[in-house]
């Protein structure tokens, strides 16, 4: 197993296949974009597949596929397909804008990878539009909905942006009650490539829950495994549940059981962190299986304790895009 030096088990990895995205969401990446790497620069599918499999190995028994937007990149489903027959692997789940989803469905179901998180920051369409620069809505929510209907475990992230969507946590409640899907509202992070800079926030979990129980009262907190990063509930009367993941005010270090893998190799074992290895130039160096995963062994046996403590290793704002670094 991968334990590290506070003790905790890491069994979870976030897989990064690229950092391209065909959305611009402002708060992810300035309009511009950001200077994407070079293809060469990236982990091919064949890298990502022994990179999977030495982490399985080591203990890893789930693993996220992530982006930037996983299905821009036109080999994913081999690497999906590659991993659904990896030995040990418990669960393969996907995290997508759901643009491009469309055309895989019924693979995925076929592979048996029936766990997707579906990036959406609005219901409304003015309000998606603006967010993320893209005309995309009915794609968006089309394949949403045929995901919900088709039997996935779908889980909808929708990260509160002060001043921009505040106004559509409601109504994606009421939208959503009918269906058997989780809500999970993220506060926001500092990760959107250096476009805005900030010391807090004004919508952290505790101001979430206080606007949806303003609406809703009638309300109860689930259960949740200790592992997991969001606080569950679920209102009276509605098939769905909500989520609150307190990404900015991280109080639920202590349980942190994942690792993330770039796009380009880099091993990030904090959100707020700096790389700690980069497993690309292992693989393509004159390096064997064991120097990998003692690059591995050694970037988990250096995590911090908290994300505060990580961040530390920065100065000043991060530079960093979300579609960079890896979900």
């Amino acid at each position: 197993m991968l334990i590290d030096n506070h003790n905790r088990t890491i069994n979870y990895l976030r897989l990064a296949v690229t950092d391209r995205c065909n959305l611009r969401c402002n708060y992810c990446m300035p309009s511009e974009g950001i200077n994407f790497v070079k293809n060469d620069k990236l982990l091919t599918i064949e890298e990502l597949e022994k990179i999977s499999e030495i982490l399985v190995e080591q203990g890893i028994d789930k693993i996220r596929i992530t982006g930037g937007e996983p299905f821009v990149r036109k080999d994913i489903m081999g690497l999906l397909r590659y991993l659904s027959q990896v030995e040990g692997l418990k669960d393969i789940s996907v995290t997508t804008n759901a643009s491009l989803i469309g055309p895989h469905i019924n693979e995925l179901k076929a592979l048996g990878i029936k766990n997707i998180n579906v990036s959406l920051d609005a219901i409304n369409r003015e309000t998606f539009e603006r967010i993320t620069r893209r005309n995309q809505y009915d794609t968006v929510h089309g394949n949403l909905i045929r995901l919900i209907t088709e039997g996935f475990n779908v889980r909808v992230n929708f990260i509160v942006l002060d001043g921009q969507n505040e106004q559509d946590i409601i109504p994606i409640l009421e939208v959503m009650k009918h269906y058997p899907v989780s809500i999970r509202f993220l506060e926001e992070m500092p990760f959107n490539g250096g476009s805005k800079s900030f010391q807090r926030i004004k919508w952290d979990y505790k101001a979430i829950l206080d606007h949806i129980t303003e609406h809703f009262p009638e309300y109860r907190k689930l259960e949740s495994p200790k592992t997991s990063t969001s606080i569950n509930y679920q209102i009276e009367g509605h098939k769905s549940t909500f989520g609150l993941i307190p990404s900015f005010s991280r109080t639920f270090c202590g349980s942190c059981n994942r690792l993330r893998v770039t796009a380009t190799g880099d091993v990030i074992t904090c959100l707020y962190g700096k790389p700690k290895a980069n497993l690309r130039e292992i693989v393509r160096g004159h390096s064997t299986e064991e120097d990998l995963k003692q690059a591995i062994l050694k970037a988990v046996g250096t995590r911090a304790k908290t994300g505060f403590e990580a961040q530390e290793e920065h100065t000043g704002v991060f530079d960093s895009s979300m579609t960079s670094i890896g979900g």
